[in-house]
């Protein structure tokens, strides 16, 4: 499959996904799927391995990321993996939204896409979130009043952690929440580290109704500590690449699952 040339994190995020499909591929695989040359393929496994991401082998690689419940992707990578269908999950989000709502926006690529879809709906909303990136991206638009928590910045990322925004969330009483995972394992949510898994759930505690938006990616293994169980969000938004029995069961405990269509070809 021949592909224009794209950014590095967007290449490496082709390549994991191809990966993540396959479990193990040779770099000739690789090339020919990615349309990029083989010292390219072998230099995007280096840093792949060098992140945690995978394991090289005699002439490939295959993916190892699962086997480490504190592994936590690189954000750049993160973003772009799945991108069609975190779009499509953050527009479905942002369409449950009326005016005058009440919105906490977790931190993540995800929830970044609803709040782009809520800005695009230019709608009025207040708006509180724990993500320098979104809080950005909210405050572009003149229809969105924007709090954004404080907290300590942590390294890699533009989520703000701890004190004294994990307070501040036990005073507001929101009317939607839009939260992330790094793992939904079996009925259980979890993340990568106490900090973060901690103010997930000071958010979900915070809102009436808690939207969690996730893509099939998040269907795996359970990360490092956990957050709450499913029971305690409302909704799930996800594609229709997520484990069908896994979503059966969540619907069996009174979850609403709603699934996302992703165009062909994805966005642009």
């Amino acid at each position: 499959m021949n592909r224009p040339e794209v950014i590095p994190a967007k290449r490496r995020s082709l390549l994991l996904e191809y990966l993540l499909q396959r479990g193990a591929a040779s770099i000739q695989e690789l090339s020919d799927a990615l349309g990029a040359s083989g010292s390219t393929v072998r230099r995007d496994l280096e840093q792949l391995e060098e992140e945690g991401h995978l394991r090289r082998t005699h002439g490939g690689a295959v993916v190892s990321s699962a086997n480490h419940s504190a592994f936590e992707p690189d954000a750049a990578i993160a973003a772009q993996v799945a991108r069609a269908e975190k779009i499509a999950i953050g527009v479905a989000a942002a369409g449950l939204l009326s005016t005058g709502d009440s919105v906490v926006f977790d931190s993540g690529s995800t929830v970044l896409a609803a709040a782009r879809a809520a800005v695009e709906r230019r709608i009025a909303l207040t708006a509180v979130t724990n993500d320098l990136g979104i809080g950005q991206t909210l405050a572009a638009s003149d229809k969105v009043r924007v709090v954004v928590l404080g907290g300590t910045v942590r390294r890699g990322s533009l989520t703000l952690v701890g004190e004294p925004g994990q307070s501040f969330m036990g005073e507001i009483h929101a009317d939607v929440a839009f939260v992330g995972t790094q793992s939904l394992t079996g009925r259980v949510l979890s993340d990568t580290s106490v900090e973060i898994a901690s103010m997930k759930r000071a958010m979900i505690a915070a809102a009436r109704r808690v939207v969690l938006l996730a893509d099939a990616s998040k269907f795996q293994p359970a990360a490092f500590y956990k957050i709450c169980e499913v029971t305690a969000v409302h909704e799930i938004i996800t594609d229709r690449a997520a484990p069908t029995k896994q979503l059966d069961q969540i619907r069996e405990l009174g979850v609403k699952v709603t699934l996302v269509d992703v165009p062909p070809g994805g966005p642009e």
